[in-house]
Order: structure tokens, then sequence, then C-alpha cells
């Protein structure tokens, strides 16, 4: 195990700004502290549970790139890296498979055009779904971000559409569900999702090429506010397989696993263990206590902190802190969290840093 350094306060002292990416939500420069190991080493060490993580990881440790190469992000309107920001008139369109996307400005994203589905039946998917050449994107473009590989936070390369989402995405939603249940389509469904295996493999080899990436996070929404949209018994045979074949790629080339799923998922979280899912930040909806108690020896999970008030004194803010901190403290090394900070005032983040690193590791006198 790796050394505890206690705490010291001059690790409060903010030293410059991490490098980060043109994003359309979080564009605030990242501070960086004085911190005796850079974020990524820390995350490394929680998620991987090797080596004593010196505080709590959180999401900010952590940078994601979603380049203009891959075209799904243009038309999801979800473009992060060091490009220009998205103008709105680029926003949507066709993605890798020309999937016909529209922005819709009041949700902040992009949504299938309706009543138009590539598919109606999963077996005609080898006639109608048209794979692009990985080779012939464009790659030399995505070599802006080649800067990114100075980063002192941990870095992800993103795929916006995982296996279930893109399957809505050739046959909307209601199609969808049927087909991963429908015997007389399953066949074609595993059929798809291998060949899209295909092409995430091939992808990852193209990122890796360019950027020292640190890990993958694969978007695949799997639930409503209230349920899963499938059983965990569909999931685990219709899915789990592919999942685990991406998940082990990445595995092979060094790199962590991040599921990004949202919905309320507590149910089908024996299925991303099953396929390896090294971290899953599971929406508010979720009872993230008990899958850090019932699960956190398998896979990392992002925790909510409480939300404090504005106007809350500095006395009210410790207090709070460092009753969340406590609650997972004591099992971290063996079920570690990490926070999801984003948006929350840096005073908060700030005493979540000086907690959980005094609990962790001590304060020097």
């Amino acid at each position: 195990m790796s050394e505890r350094i206690p705490f010291s306060s001059s690790e409060m002292e903010i030293i410059g700004s991490h490098i980060t990416t043109t994003e359309p939500v979080h564009t605030e420069p990242i501070p960086m502290r004085n911190s005796p190991i850079t974020p990524k080493e820390n995350y490394k060490r929680a998620v991987s549970r090797k080596g004593s993580a010196l505080w709590f990881p959180m999401v900010s440790d952590t940078l994601s790139v979603e380049s203009r190469t891959n075209v799904d992000h243009v038309a999801r309107a979800e473009i992060r890296d060091l490009g220009p920001v998205q103008p709105l008139e680029e926003k949507g369109g066709k993605d890798l498979f020309g999937v016909e996307w529209i922005f819709v400005p009041v949700a902040g994203g992009s949504m299938v055009k309706p009543g138009v589905p590539m598919l109606e039946d999963v077996n005609d998917w080898p006639e109608i779904i048209k794979f692009p050449d990985v080779d012939k994107l464009d790659w030399e473009g995505c070599k802006i971000n080649a800067p990114l590989n100075a980063s002192k936070r941990f870095l992800n390369a993103t795929f916006q559409n995982g296996m279930f989402e893109r399957l809505i995405s050739f046959m909307d939603f209601e199609n969808a569900a049927v087909a991963v249940i429908d015997d007389e389509q399953k066949p074609a469904v595993h059929a798809l999702f291998s060949k899209l295996c295909d092409m995430y493999e091939s992808m990852i080899d193209k990122y890796l090429e360019i950027l020292q990436l640190d890990g993958i996070v694969f978007h695949d929404d799997w639930g409503s506010q209230r349920a899963p949209f499938f059983s965990l018994d569909t999931c685990m045979e219709m899915i789990v397989p592919y999942l685990k074949r991406i998940a082990d790629y990445c595995h092979s080339k060094g790199m962590l696993f991040n599921q990004h799923s949202c919905g309320k998922n507590e149910l089908l979280v024996p299925a991303m263990i099953a396929a390896g899912v090294d971290v899953w930040q599971p929406q508010p909806m979720n009872d993230s206590e008990m899958l850090v108690r019932e699960y956190g020896n398998k896979m990392m999970f992002g925790v909510t902190p409480p939300e404090i008030p504005e106007d809350a004194s500095n006395e009210e803010l410790e207090r709070a802190i460092k009753g969340f901190v406590a609650k997972y403290a004591g099992d971290f090394d063996k079920r570690p969290i990490v926070v999801s900070d984003m948006r929350l005032p840096q005073r908060v983040t700030d005493e979540i840093y000086r907690q959980s690193r005094i609990a962790l590791c001590g304060e020097s006198k």
C-alpha cells in the first residue's frame, strides 16, 4: 500500500488551473491545488484499490474529451474538446450511421428525428445499416486534443451511444424495447451488437494513437426516473456480453471503464459488475449509500454530497461535510466513492478535499 501522507494546510494553495476542454456547460477553470499527488494518480488509486487514495476523488478530478472526429458528439450537441465552442448551427445533424438528430434548445441536447426510424425489425439491419469506415474519420482533426496528454486529471474519451441507445436511435424506443425480448429478433440484435463492438474497439485504438487515455466513458441509458427499461435477465442476456467485451478491451489496454447510465438502475448493478464496469455515477434517484454498502467492493459509485445553503457559515459547512465524509471514510480502501461535485461552489469542493484528506490520512502538526 502507498504511504499515507498527512494533510497539510499548504495543500489548499491554488497553484494554477487544470487544462480543460471547451464545454457546453462547465466552462469555469478547474483550480489546481497543491496536492501531494496528482488528481489522476489519486483517482487511479481509488478505483483500482491499488495503493491508498489520499482524498475522495471527485468528478472534477477527471477530464473527458468528446471530439468532432466522432460525429455522434456533433449530432448530439456534446462537443467537449480543445476546438471552438460548438455553434448553434452545428448542433444536430447526422451521426456516424446517418441517423438524423434534432437539437432541442430547451433540453440543451438532441433527439432523433421522430417518425422515420431506420429499422422496424432488427433482422433487416444487414441490408439497411451502413457502418462507418473508422479509418476515414477525421483523426487528424482529433490531434488538436493532444495537449490533453499533459493533463494532471484522469483523462477519458467518451462514446455517446452505447448498445441499447444505439438500438433506440435505429428503431425508436418502443421497437428497441421489443427487439431485446422478441425471440425472433434476438439473434439479429446479438449480431448487430457484436458488429458495434468491432467499431468501438477500432475507434478506441485510433484514440489511443493520439491521446494517452486513462479510461473510456460509455453512455448507455438503461432506465427511467422510476425503473429500468428491461429486466436484469434481459440485460444479462442481451447487453452484458458486449459491454463486457468493450470493458475487457479497455482493461487490456490499461484503461478503466466508466459506465454512464441515466435512470433508476439499481436493479441492474449486478449486470454492470458482470460486465466488468469500474465506475458508475448514478443519478440521485438511486440509493447511492446502499449501492456502496452492497456492491462498493466490486465497483466504484458516484455519490452526491449534501446540499449546502449558499449562506451557510464556515462552521455549518464544515459540520455538514465532515458528516458526509464520515459515512464513507472508514471502509474507503475497499469501498471507494467518487464525489459528484459538478456545479458545486468552490468552497464546498475545497471542504470535501480537506475533510477527506484528514479522514483518510490524518493531519500534520
